[in-house]
Formats: structure tokens, C-alpha cells, sequence
């Protein structure tokens, strides 16, 4: 009990101390709302997708739940998202709900290259929640009095709340074996402080995706025409926000419907303090995918000097719906699908 309340006081404090960091998906494929605004509507049909993270259960549980809708509009050229998710983290002690809409342009830049750009614009609620915590005066020299009231200004003052508004944009040109995508988070840099007004400001989170499909059956070289498919994707996302930056290198192997894949997280030839190594995890995932309806799951095993952690388990689905009648003539090759995976 005495750890739990440590580690929560620990949380407020570093909360108020340092730069605040976006939470994270190993999945991010199986995220690609959360990942990059361009990513709305890349299904060409209406999609629904939800995401679980529960990162660390052994010391102080960071868990981050997401669920989200895109569609594309093909008389438009245009996709649409709405993307709501919730974060708690130290056992739900600082809590914030965001609620973001996107909207997405596709134009196609040769026989099979396209360009997607997007925007998002979100509403953040962010509190923290004092219930069940303990101050000095509730002690005596015989300790923990039952049944106080504590009589902190803090407390008493009620849980600290905050809302503001958050702007996002994002680009992604792919073809039938590529894509490269580059996203921006926080352009406006909102003010997400709980006391001192403008003094912690979320640093702007710029990220770079990018991968290839390389088939590994069939005569076009595409395997697209197999029944199913048999692919390798490597994959590279680099990510930077405030103070810090980190590299995700994997691979995905595909024989569908099954999908097996593994990461390494972190920069090695990078120190930002000499007495720290510059690792964070090893994941492993397994994914199944069917024709409308995926499910994922991955864990992340820690590998820097936080030591035993637990690790962080993830759990991913998606589904496809029908796309609508009325598709007009002579749009054929706008129904390229992205060649990225979807885990």
C-alpha cells in the first residue's frame, strides 16, 4: 500500500516537472487515426478500430484506451475521422479525454502513386483525481489516524482540471510496395498545466513513418493474384517530441490470415545521460486477419534500466464494413490500398 502511494505522488509530481510525453501503441499500424491524421479514410470504406495499452502493471499502470471511425468519401476524394481516447496514468490518478476530427484529401500522382494529406482538430478534457490519497495531517506519531479528513489547501481546493484545443496535420504518399508518411502533433502547442498558466506547454511531436511490402509468392510480383497473401514489410517510424526522440525498427511476415511480427525500440548510439542506456523494448505480435475483421495482440518486453516493469500488453481490433453503392465510372485505379500492414 505504502509503494502504491508513493509511486502516485511520484506520478503528480513528475507530471508538473516535466515535458510531457504523447502515449504510445506497438501496434501503431493497428492506430493509424492516433498515428498520422492522413491515415482517415485509408481504408476506402467505413472502419471502426479499437486499441488497449496497459503499460508497466508491475510498478504503476499507464493505460491507454482508443476508439475511432474513418470513412472515405469517394465522390470527394476525401476521408473523414473521429477519434476519441482516454489515458490514465498511476492508477488513474491524472486522467485526460481527447476527442479529435479529421479529414483527409487523396489525389493520385501517376499510374500508382498516391497522395494523402490531412488535419486534425481535437478537445482535451485533462484532470487528476486526489480521491483515496493521504497527506502529513492525517498522521501521528503513532500513525495513519482512521477516519480523518485532511485539511491540505490541495485538496480541499478539488481536483485540478484543464481543456484546451490541439491541431494536428499529416502527409503520406505510398504506392503499390512503399509508403512514407510524416505527421505533426500539437502545432498549436497547448497549455496543459493544472496551476501556473503557461508553464507546460506539450511540446510538438513530429513522427516519420515509413516501410515496404516485399511479396513473396506469385507471378506479378505483387502476389496479388494468390488467394492469399505472402509478404515480408519492413518497417522504420522515428518519433520526436521535446527533449527526446526514439526509433522503432521492425518486421512484419504475413501469410494470411495470420501475421507474426517484432520490434526494437530505442536508439543505441544515442545517450541523453551516460549513466543510462538508450534501450526501451523488445516486442513480439501476433495478428489475424480475416476479410473485414483483424485482432492483435503484442507485448513489449523492457529492456532499459527501469527493470521489472511488467512489460506493456496491447490488444487491437478492426473492422471493415461494406463500401457504399453509387461508386462512379472510371475511378478504378483510386481504390489503391495502402500496402502497409495493419498491426
Amino acid at each position: 500500500m505504502i509503494k502504491k502511494y508513493v509511486l502516485t505522488v511520484l506520478t503528480l509530481v513528475m507530471s508538473r516537472m516535466a515535458f510531457a510525453q504523447d502515449p504510445q501503441f506497438t501496434q501503431f499500424y493497428a492506430a493509424p487515426l492516433y498515428l498520422n491524421p492522413a491515415f482517415a479514410g485509408s481504408a476506402l470504406a467505413p472502419r471502426i478500430t479499437a486499441n488497449y495499452r496497459n503499460q508497466w502493471p508491475s510498478i504503476t499502470n499507464y493505460v491507454t484506451t482508443m476508439v475511432a471511425f474513418d470513412h472515405f468519401i469517394e465522390k470527394y476524394n476525401s476521408g473523414v475521422g473521429l477519434l476519441i481516447q482516454n489515458d490514465n496514468q498511476g492508477q488513474g490518478r491524472i486522467q485526460s479525454t481527447d476527442i479529435g476530427l479529421q479529414y483527409s484529401y487523396q489525389f493520385q500522382v501517376s499510374e500508382s502513386s498516391f497522395i494523402r494529406l490531412g488535419l486534425q482538430g481535437s478537445y482535451v478534457n485533462r484532470n487528476v483525481n486526489y480521491f483515496g490519497l493521504t497527506t502529513g495531517d492525517q498522521f501521528t506519531d503513532r500513525g495513519f489516524i482512521t477516519g480523518s479528513v485532511s485539511a491540505d489547501p490541495a485538496l480541499l481546493a478539488g481536483s485540478p482540471k484543464n481543456k484546451y484545443l490541439d491541431f494536428s496535420t499529416g502527409g503520406l504518399f505510398y504506392s503499390d510496395w512503399f509508403w512514407l508518411g510524416a505527421s505533426v502533433h500539437h502545432m498549436n502547442r497547448p497549455d496543459q498545466a493544472f496551476y501556473a498558466i503557461g508553464t507546460d506547454r506539450l511540446p510538438m511531436k513530429t513522427s516519420i513513418q515509413a516501410g515496404l511490402r516485399i511479396p513473396l509468392g506469385g507471378f506479378t510480383g505483387l502476389a496479388d493474384e494468390q488467394d492469399r497473401e505472402i509478404s515480408i514489410s519492413p518497417v522504420v517510424m522515428y518519433k520526436h517530441q521535446g527533449k527526446y526522440d526514439q526509433l522503432d525498427l521492425g518486421a512484419y511476415l504475413t501469410y494470411s490470415p495470420l501475421t507474426i511480427g517484432a520490434y526494437y525500440r530505442g536508439i543505441p548510439f544515442k545517450k541523453y545521460d551516460q549513466t543510462l542506456n538508450n534501450h526501451d523494448a523488445l516486442a513480439a505480435l501476433v495478428g489475424w486477419r480475416m476479410e473485414k475483421f483483424s485482432i492483435g495482440y503484442s507485448y513489449d518486453v523492457t529492456i532499459s534500466t527501469l527493470g521489472n516493469s511488467g512489460g506493456s500488453h496491447e490488444l487491437s481490433l478492426s473492422y471493415i464494413f461494406d463500401k457504399p453503392e453509387g461508386r462512379r465510372p472510371g475511378v478504378r485505379r483510386r481504390d489503391k490500398k495502402l500496402p502497409c500492414p495493419k498491426f
